[in-house]
């Protein structure tokens, strides 16, 4: 069963990968700043003052910017943003770090893309449906002292909560408490979860933290868990890292 399980994991990340060519001198030009100068986006630098909401007072314009720059987070003097030239007739596709289509599974999937810092859902006929960004585990946590690296391989969701889903571990000092929105566990531990803190690099214990939005979407229209006569949830597919400077 394992060595079936690795045959699909690659034969997923060959689909996704032929249509993802990752440059290895520019780790993160197909995202963010590493966008600064391509051919079809233009970047700013936030001013004083400046927000997303008057940056970018349409609400789908923001929304896609910040999925650009993965990040939703408070913008200081200085930041730099990617912005699509044609912006107006941007969509969430046409800005797409996957493939709109890969082969006919048979059943729903998230693939989890840490190099790319994106999730990606798709239906059981293969249509990407929706996708975002997202920020997995460090290299290194000091209050754990060791590496909090998000897990890797194929794995199915076997529990989620509501809004109101919070951790049991961390913060550490107080044995838990961290809120998680909209969590999705996936292995053990290891939950696909809404969070304030999707950083535009990798920054979490090990779960993969999401835009609360995305979560919430998530959680109440795509993930299903696995139920007691034996079928399996959503099956979330988590690659493996190979560049070094997507994360701390």
């Amino acid at each position: 069963m394992k060595a079936m399980e690795r045959a699909i994991f690659i034969v997923l990340v060959s689909l996704l990968g032929a249509s993802i060519a990752f440059g290895a001198d520019s780790p993160n030009e197909y995202y963010g700043t590493g966008l600064c100068g391509k051919s079809g986006f233009e970047c700013i630098k936030v001013q004083r003052g400046q927000s997303w909401q008057n940056l970018f007072p349409d609400e789908n314009q923001r929304d896609l910017v910040q999925r650009l720059n993965r990040t939703d987070t408070y913008l200081y003097p200085g930041k730099t943003l990617a912005v699509p030239k044609d912006l107006k007739d941007a969509t969430i596709y046409s800005i797409s770090p996957f493939p709109l289509r890969i082969k006919k599974l048979g059943e729903k999937l998230i693939m989890v893309n840490q190099d790319q810092l994106a999730w990606g859902a798709y239906d059981p006929e293969g249509q990407l449906i929706k996708w975002g960004p997202i920020s997995s585990g460090k290299n290194y946590c000091r209050d754990v002292n060791r590496s909090c690296e998000t897990i890797t391989g194929i794995f199915y969701v076997f529990h989620k909560k509501g809004p109101g889903c919070k951790s049991n571990v961390f913060p550490v000092e107080t044995s838990g408490g961290a809120v998680m929105p909209y969590c999705m566990f996936f292995f053990k531990g290891y939950a696909l979860h809404g969070s304030n803190e999707v950083t535009g690099y990798r920054d979490s214990h090990g779960c993969v933290r999401l835009f609360k939005r995305d979560a919430k979407w998530l959680n109440e229209n795509f993930v299903n868990v696995a139920t007691k006569d034996g079928h399996l949830g959503t099956k979330v597919v988590v690659e493996k890292l190979t560049m070094e400077n997507s994360g701390r």
